[in-house]
């Protein structure tokens, strides 16, 4: 079973920038694709970035966080990042890290941090 915190979040104001950080123990992300998800309109949780396992792995996006966010992983450390950079109102939400399914870009595993929070000081 994997133990996942977030941090990092906070108030922050339009265009703006913060550093979110996952953490994992207990069952390592060894060997999967890591990404971060946040709460949508209809949806637990959508989407939001991953990135492969090996070094120069390939990122993937969703369309709305392209060229503003930047995902990385520290292996060595269990610890996942995301860069969030020109920061919009529309991306105020909880942050969530998982492991993500290769193809669906879906999360794989049942269990969630208590998730991390960024929201407009505005």
């Amino acid at each position: 079973q994997a133990q996942l915190q977030e941090s990092g979040g906070g108030l922050v104001q339009a265009g703006g920038s913060l550093r979110l950080s996952c953490a994992g123990s207990g069952r390592t992300s060894s060997g999967y694709n890591t990404g971060w998800f946040c709460p949508a309109p209809g949806k637990e949780r959508e989407f939001v970035a991953a990135v492969g396992w090996s070094g120069g792995s390939r990122e993937v996006y969703t369309d709305s966080v392209k060229g503003r966010f930047t995902i990385s992983r520290d292996n060595t450390k269990n610890t996942l990042f995301l860069q969030m950079n020109s920061l919009k109102p529309d991306d105020t939400a909880v942050y969530y890290c998982n492991a993500v399914h290769t193809v669906t870009m879906s999360p794989l595993w049942d269990s969630w941090g208590p998730g991390t929070q960024v929201a407009d000081s505005e």
